[in-house]
């Protein structure tokens, strides 16, 4: 599996604290190696637009999609507690 960003996740990335940026790199490591790595908590988040969650840490979510061999990471946000 490969891994390609979209535009509104790149903006957001870029201002998140360099703290959550690395974080996000350790669990994408994760994702490509082994979707349901534990840490991950991979679910699936819309089943209309197939879209699953994956967690960065307890504050953080990312947001993407599975097409063919690729995971499209659509976004990543603060998770409401």
């Amino acid at each position: 599996m490969k891994a390609e960003f979209v535009e509104p996740f790149l903006r957001r990335f870029k201002k998140l604290p360099e703290v959550v940026k690395k974080k996000f790199e350790k669990q994408l490591i994760f994702l490509l190696d082994n979707s349901r790595h534990p840490s991950l908590r991979t679910k699936k988040y819309d089943e209309a637009n197939n879209i699953w969650q994956a967690r960065v840490d307890s504050s953080y979510r990312f947001y993407f999609k599975i097409q063919d061999d690729t995971y499209s990471i659509i976004a990543i946000t603060k998770h409401p507690k």
